[in-house]
């Protein structure tokens, strides 16, 4: 449910960018960075009773940093795919509208998956796996909430007592910052699952290439970048 939550007001706010007839018709990057961000913060608090996880590549990094159990993984995959090709229908659904009446054909894919402005799977690769590494690195890293009074009678309050809308602000500034060269995925579901979508459900008129050929870059990075900044955690874990 969290994953379709995201991937509905994710995809959204790229459709209303993109497609004509929209109040949010070239809002630019500032409107769906911002939008991309709150999607997180919405879908984060849905799936809260679940542990929030709506990105395999953090499922990932929480798994190897042993705050995941392993038997978990693929159920939270399982999840979070089926949700993204949800969350992508559903998006379809809200703008069927203005997706039948838009006549750039090469314009519906980029609202459901990403593209490098610049191909090249290599560094491509390597904007993904920073981008993730950043995300899933705070969610590691970041100091913890403590209630009870620290030292000098002060309590201790981390960067986790923003709750989700701290993680929120992280997607907005990769957006903002490393967006720009592969419109930052970092989740492959949230590329994957919509990719599936457009390819093989939904009924766009004269839909562009899906470009599976790129696919594999938007799953494979983040995953790399999720799995990294977990090792990055247990290195610090040990040294302390």
């Amino acid at each position: 449910m969290g994953t379709a939550v995201l991937i509905l007001l994710g995809n959204g706010v790229v459709a209303n960018h993109v497609l004509r007839k929209n109040n949010g018709h070239n809002g630019g990057v500032v409107m769906i960075t911002l939008g991309w961000a709150f999607a997180v913060f919405a879908g984060a608090s849905i799936a809260a009773p679940s542990g929030a996880h709506l990105n395999p590549a953090v499922t990932l990094g929480l798994a190897i940093a042993d705050k995941t159990k392993w038997a978990d993984v693929p159920i939270y995959f399982a999840g979070q795919l089926v949700g993204a090709i949800l969350g992508a229908v559903l998006c379809w659904a809200a703008y069927k509208l203005q997706f039948d009446d838009h006549p750039n054909r090469d314009e519906t894919l980029g609202i459901f998956s990403t593209a490098p402005q610049i191909p090249n799977k290599a560094w491509n690769l390597v904007t993904e796996i920073i981008g993730t590494f950043v995300l899933v690195a705070w969610i590691l890293l970041s100091p913890v909430y403590a209630n009870a009074a620290g030292e000098g009678g002060t309590p201790n309050f981390g960067n986790s007592a923003l709750g989700y809308a701290g993680v929120a602000f992280v997607v907005l500034v990769i957006g903002q910052s490393l967006g720009g060269p592969t419109g930052y995925a970092i989740n492959p579901a949230r590329d994957l699952g919509p990719r599936i979508a457009y390819t093989f459900l939904l009924p766009i008129k004269n839909k562009a290439n899906p470009n599976w050929g790129y696919s594999w870059v938007p799953v494979v990075g983040p995953l790399v970048g999720g799995a990294l900044a977990a090792l990055l955690f247990l290195a610090v874990h040990n040294l302390t």
